[in-house]
């Protein structure tokens, strides 16, 4: 984990400061100074947890997904889609985990060309040993409580919405205006 800024004020309240100072009130700019300083927190955070494994997060979601499919196996092209990769950040993830052991690749049989990754007997085990690890420090984010997380993730849903990396369904937007 990298060491705490430990700093006597607010770093990015201090940009938002000089920031309107210089071209005028932009609220986003803070916004978006903290969701990417958020990041880098959470993600020291988590692969702090998951590198006695041999993990980083992006390989432990991976592993996730194949341990969320019926037959513990999935086509790359699918892993990169669901996991909103771009398909080399894939193959050079699941080259390491297949390295380490924890998933084996073999030709899909649907798809001449493609390429399922499996996870192994010993990705189980790796992927439920990191995920009870994970659990009990919330993530990363032990100072939210339950609603406080379901308010992030409400909050940033619109974001990717319009990102295009889902469609809402349709009553959605008539079921949130009754609430």
């Amino acid at each position: 984990m990298p060491k705490p800024l430990a700093l006597d004020f607010d770093p990015i309240a201090r940009a938002d400061e000089l920031w309107t100072r210089r071209w005028g009130n932009v609220p986003s700019m803070a916004a978006i100074t903290s969701v990417m300083r958020a990041q880098q927190i959470l993600l020291a955070r988590v692969d702090a947890v998951v590198k006695p494994y041999g993990l980083t997060f992006a390989r432990y979601e991976a592993l996730v997904l194949l341990t969320f499919s019926r037959s513990g196996e999935l086509p790359l092209s699918k892993i990169g889609e669901r996991l909103m990769v771009h398909p080399t950040s894939v193959t050079n993830t699941v080259d390491r985990l297949e390295r380490s052991g924890l998933v084996t690749r073999r030709p899909n049989p649907m798809d001449g060309r493609g390429v399922l990754a499996a996870i192994t007997p010993r990705g189980r085990q790796v992927v439920e040993d990191a995920t009870r690890e994970l659990v009990g420090v919330e993530f990363g984010l032990e100072g939210y409580d339950a609603d406080a997380c379901r308010e992030v993730f409400e909050m940033l849903r619109p974001l990717r919405v319009a990102a295009g990396d889902f469609a809402p369904p349709a009553d959605e937007g008539a079921a949130r205006e009754q609430v």
